[in-house]
């Protein structure tokens, strides 16, 4: 039997469609632009959106206002609300490769890994919400300290307005929507213009869960639509993931009209690798998914890898053997473990880095050659010799690129990590499970893992500190950011 051609797949899948905007429960007419998103492997067509106008968004924002005030939303109990999010994970698992098959497509994130790290990740998110609406605790009585009796409730922010990012959309998505839904919020979403697919057709996946209309409405568009749905005046929270230069912008915009926002940003994550270590597969495999998954477009991505001295050279060389044996080829493909990174421009500015990282003394480790084409890849790459100064290891590459950085003693080690203007993650690899719990919490970081690639946990806040924003996302906190705090005295 012989394997398929990945081309057969993709003419199994055609280009999904979706014109307008989706407000009020249904795909309403729209003035904008239609926008072909293409494919980053094969520069192909694989679907189309329309781009929302500032009408589109203030009717968007005019119906989740309204669902606030209706009664089939805002008479719903939270137990039913976690009952709907258990029927959206239905309907998403049922369609599971469907959605799989598209992310990928629209993203190039490899198809294997999709099935966990974009719809496996929503669906682990959507079940631990349904779990945690039954358990929130939306009002409590205590005793005044003036005496008599003090009743605290938990009341919803109102519509938020929630900005996704390109690189995991399912997921990001299912982190705003599940915890807003709880809370008893509405939203507006707005997907990125570069993987908009697979949130337009989450569409049908709500609506078959029994979605009241207008609790969720999408607006697909670029950085105008997302200015003007964080300047809108109907919407009473932001919660956004991205950039640290745009989330600056909005927490401005925010600040001036005293609106809540959440924002998760960017992130230039650590890997302490102690002196202890047991090399073995698992261990450097682990490492080097930390760095590459999702053709290391993750915002938790450990790209500086700090090396201990005393064997400095058989771990790098280590990381470079893996690193090596990565197979880079078309998404589709199920044995592709590194596909292409979103955009020209971002090959191009991963590969200035690099060179400007060569040129400043670091070495690449790994093989250089060609990529495939003619997408926009970059092969999977370990630089050793980098100084924690280069810019190289303080700004965010996205990119499949890890830097491997040496250090003298755990001192020094927690010190190059704290060294950086981002701390949203982190992770620690050692024979010693309660040494690397005690180097963890020295880390000024959101989210540390022992000995693994996987710094968050569906149940548990995840956010950063420093530039990697502010609030948390995940765990009941996550409900706690879509609520205000109302005391009665009586």
């Amino acid at each position: 039997m012989t394997s398929a051609d990945p081309s057969d797949e993709r003419e199994a899948n055609p280009m999904r469609d979706f014109p307008g905007v989706y407000v009020n429960g249904r795909w309403a007419p729209s003035q904008g632009d239609r926008l072909v998103v293409t494919s980053p492997a094969t520069l192909e067509p694989v679907g189309s959106v329309t781009l929302a106008t500032p009408a589109d968004v203030d009717a968007a924002v005019a119906a989740a206002r309204a669902a606030m005030a209706s009664d089939a939303w805002a008479a719903m109990s939270s137990v039913d609300r976690g009952a709907l999010l258990g029927r959206v994970a239905d309907a998403l698992e049922k369609r599971s490769v469907e959605f799989g098959d598209l992310v990928s497509a629209e993203m190039g994130s490899p198809r294997k890994w999709a099935s966990f790290g974009q719809v496996g990740t929503a669906l682990g998110v959507l079940r631990t919400y349904e779990k945690l609406a039954a358990e929130y605790e939306f009002e409590d009585t205590r005793r005044s300290a003036m005496g008599g009796e003090v009743v605290v409730r938990q009341l919803p922010v109102g519509v938020i307005g929630a900005i996704l990012p390109w690189n995991a959309p399912l997921f990001t998505a299912a982190l705003k929507i599940a915890p807003a839904l709880v809370a008893g919020c509405t939203m507006v979403l707005k997907p990125s213009p570069e993987a908009p697919l697979g949130i337009a057709l989450l569409t049908e996946v709500l609506e078959e869960a029994g979605l009241p209309p207008g609790v969720v409405n999408i607006v697909v568009g670029e950085a105008a639509t997302g200015e003007a749905l964080v300047a809108h005046a109907g919407v009473d929270k932001i919660s956004f993931t991205g950039s640290t230069a745009a989330g600056k912008r909005i927490g401005a915009v925010c600040a001036a009209d005293v609106r809540r926002c959440s924002l998760e940003l960017g992130g230039k994550s650590a890997a302490i690798v102690l002196e202890d270590i047991e090399l073995d597969r698992a261990t450097v495999t682990g490492l080097v998914a930390g760095v590459m998954a999702n053709n290391g477009q993750v915002c938790v991505a450990q790209t500086r890898i700090l090396v201990p001295g005393s064997r400095y050279d058989e771990i790098v060389g280590a990381l470079a053997e893996a690193a090596d044996r990565l197979v880079v080829g078309d998404p589709c493909d199920p044995a592709t473990q590194v596909g292409p990174v979103i955009s020209a421009g971002a090959r191009d500015r991963i590969d200035a880095h690099v060179r400007a990282a060569v040129e400043g003394g670091a070495r690449i480790v790994t093989q250089v050659g060609d990529t495939p084409g003619p997408g926009w890849y970059v092969r999977p790459t370990v630089l050793a010799d980098v100084d924690n100064d280069m810019p190289i290891a303080r700004q965010e590459l996205f990119g499949p690129v890890a830097v491997a950085i040496r250090y003298h003693d755990v001192d020094e080690a927690v010190a190059l990590a704290n060294d950086s203007d981002y701390g949203l993650a982190a992770a620690v690899w050692s024979a010693d499970r309660d040494h690397a719990f005690d180097v963890a919490s020295r880390l000024r970081v959101g989210s540390v893992a022992v000995n693994s690639s996987a710094p968050l946990d569906f149940g548990s806040p995840f956010g950063g500190f420093k530039q990697s924003g502010t609030g948390r996302e995940g765990g009941p906190e996550a409900i706690a950011a879509f609520l205000e705090p109302q005391t009665i005295i009586r």
